[in-house]
């Protein structure tokens, strides 16, 4: 990787809750010289740009991305619309971040991944949770071999029910939004990322419906990987806990076997608790989403990309974004969830909803890539 910039000129692809934090970071992040803004909807871009005082908005991305102001872009739009922005990026030989997932579908996933590779563009995708301190240490451990060779996983996420009500009520191209491609994605790639080097071969899984059908979505997801080395790694996820259960959005459990120790992870954030007669507001908020019923209770810090103290936001996401632009301006390395990793997340989570669907054990291509 090389160092082409001396400041860097951002474009931002999406305005809505996700592009309001990275954007107001990159403001006040001194190395970003200028920023411009590109969403379809105009009343909440323009918004944005006067909150953040964004240099340029636009409802055309081909024109912002074309701006030689540009060389530097992230893509937060919505989880279906990922592709063209970031294929578009890509002609024009802009540094990327993408969030997660990379896309909805395997072949534009693996068409992203082709034309980063052949237009050598670095990109980074948006897994906000290696970011964590926790995590950090952790991943510093195994690498260091401190428990040995792993050879277990188990992962466990619990969310209520407002990611998907909110997630999916957005779109009528639901068949990939399922829990496991949408929110699953986060923990399995933690868990991958943790067990680097091992190649899962199979998976078998199975899901439920009986809450979110309705939506077109599985509540429940529970599968079980089996690595090239032996390994297995049972990764589970629920989705559909009541509107009021206390986790803004994230609850996640991984214990992590190896052959000299054991790690355990226990990030549900109960240790955290708010309790108040005061109506609370929706853990998790996206085109004015509010829940069914009033919720009085919070488990704090459970929103995965952190907090706001001060009207200023803190928190791994702050760290992943600012990690990004040390990465563009200094040549450094960082946790990012490089493209191809976000591609394999992407496949890993279709097998795990194929083989629920199907009612069979999945073997996996050596080139995942190949996997349909």
């Amino acid at each position: 990787m090389s160092n082409n910039y001396e400041k860097i000129g951002l474009a931002i692809i999406g305005c809505g809750t996700i592009g309001r934090i990275r954007s107001s970071i990159a403001r006040d992040y001194p190395g970003v010289e200028w920023i411009g803004l590109c969403d379809l909807d105009k009343s909440l871009g323009k918004k944005l740009a006067k909150d953040i005082k964004a240099d340029y908005f636009t409802t055309d991305m081909e024109d912002l991305l074309s701006r030689p102001e540009v060389n530097s872009v992230m893509i937060l739009t919505d989880e279906n619309h990922h592709t063209d922005p970031t294929l578009l990026a890509i002609e024009h030989n802009h540094r990327i971040f993408v969030e997660k997932p990379l896309a909805t579908d395997i072949s534009e996933s693996l068409d992203i991944v082709n034309a980063l590779e052949k237009n050598k563009v670095d990109a980074c995708v948006g897994y906000t949770q290696r970011f964590r301190r926790r995590f950090l240490a952790i991943k510093e451990r195994i690498s260091n071999g401190q428990i040995g060779n792993v050879h277990s996983v188990i992962t466990r996420a619990l969310m209520n029910r407002m990611v998907p009500i909110a997630t999916i009520s957005k779109t009528k191209n639901r068949n990939n939004l399922t829990p496991m491609v949408v929110s699953g994605t986060h923990s399995l790639d933690m868990s991958m990322w943790l067990m680097e080097g091992k190649r899962p071969v199979s998976v078998y899984a199975k899901s439920t419906d009986q809450v979110l059908s309705a939506l077109g979505t599985k509540d429940s997801t529970f599968g079980l990987f089996t690595m090239d080395d032996g390994t297995i790694f049972s990764m589970n996820i629920s989705w559909c806990l009541p509107s009021v259960w206390p986790g803004s959005v994230y609850g996640l459990e991984i214990g992590i076997v190896g052959t000299k120790g054991v790690i355990d992870v226990e990030d549900t954030h109960r240790d955290l608790i708010l309790a108040t007669e005061e109506s609370l507001p929706a853990g998790y908020t996206t085109n004015d989403f509010q829940p069914p019923m009033e919720r009085h209770v919070d488990f704090l810090t459970s929103y995965p990309p952190g907090d706001i103290w001060n009207q200023q936001f803190w928190g791994p996401m702050k760290e992943e974004t600012i990690s990004w632009f040390t990465r563009i301006l200094y040549n450094t390395d960082t946790p990012h969830a490089t493209a191809k990793e976000g591609h394999r997340n992407l496949i890993l989570t279709m097998a795990m909803d194929k083989s629920a669907r199907i009612g069979k054990e999945i073997e996996l291509p050596e080139d995942l890539s190949l996997f349909e």
